[in-house]
């Protein structure tokens, strides 16, 4: 089915050439249109509008796509004519509702929460989906955020980048988020901070769901089914990881070769791509079995 989106956006031409159905606006559609907003807190924009927005328009339903911004901290990125001209902040909303929506990492992870120039404003989100959306989907550090505020649960530092596609186990299928995953899967990750897995058992509202040996928490749930936290990254492209890789090499940051990434272990081969049915199929669950 297509996805409804401002015809502005930076990726709409390139979904389009990949075959991705979009318009910019649908009148008299006989369909069921689903409404998913997406707080977008990353600095590549564009780049993490084309990577969720590829999946989802994947999806069996209409989706009408409304992205956001926090408006007290300037992006340097991308321009504030374009962010005004594609997205909302949480003063357009007025009482708008949504059936699903998203809140994307950012890479503020070192910081205190509070520290974070626009926590306040991403407090004042958080509280306004909870009553205005169905359900919600928070990622990497929107993850570890969502999971602080809401249940008190911190953040540790790393002593070494987490960085590379590791393994991961399912642990609990009945939510239907997994389903058509195998057991074993893989998933990116790219962060200097964790979740503990003993934090999250000690709140009686929240379920494990998926786990990795070697990378930690992967995926949590309320009870509700409401609140969702993905704290890896099943949503990245192909060179994701190595576009990052690269950038660090250049400005001179210590960084190792991202695990289990490229073929070899080489950074002149090309990156093996394990992650993608699984990635994609846990965002169409989370569409099909909660937004709907």
């Amino acid at each position: 089915m297509p996805l409804v989106l401002n015809k502005n956006l930076g990726c709409y031409e390139r979904l389009i050439n990949d075959g991705i159905k979009v318009y910019s606006n649908i009148e008299n559609s006989n369909e069921n249109i689903y409404k998913i907003g997406i707080l977008n807190l990353m600095p590549t924009k564009i780049e993490t509008e084309y990577q969720l927005l590829r999946i989802l328009g994947k999806s069996e339903f209409l989706l009408d796509i409304k992205f956001l911004y926090t408006k007290s901290y300037e992006s340097k990125n991308v321009s504030i004519e374009y962010l005004r001209k594609n997205y909302m902040t949480i003063d357009d909303l007025g009482n708008e509702k949504f059936d699903g929506f998203i809140i994307t990492g950012a890479p503020v992870e070192t910081l205190d929460f509070e520290e974070v120039a626009y926590w306040n404003e991403l407090v004042k989100i958080m509280d306004y989906v909870d009553k205005n959306s169905k359900t919600i989907v928070y990622i990497c550090w929107g993850a570890q955020a969502g999971l602080y505020y809401h249940y008190g649960v911190p953040k540790y530092p790393l002593n070494k980048k987490m960085f590379g596609v590791f393994s991961h186990k399912v642990l609990n299928d009945e939510f239907l988020l997994f389903d058509g995953i195998k057991e074993l899967f893989f998933v990116p990750h790219s962060r200097h901070t964790e979740i503990k897995k003993e934090d999250i058992e000690n709140v009686e509202e929240l379920v494990m769901l998926a786990i990795s040996e070697e990378a930690g928490v992967h995926v949590v749930a309320d009870k509700s089914k409401k609140h969702i936290f993905i704290i890896g990254h099943g949503e990245y492209d192909k060179y994701t990881l190595k576009n990052e890789y690269e950038r660090d090499i250049n400005n001179g940051v210590d960084i190792d070769l991202p695990k289990n990434y490229f073929i070899n272990d080489n950074p002149t081969n090309e990156p093996i791509v394990s992650w993608r049915d699984s990635g994609e199929k846990l965002y169409l669950n989370w569409v099909k079995y909660f937004v709907v």
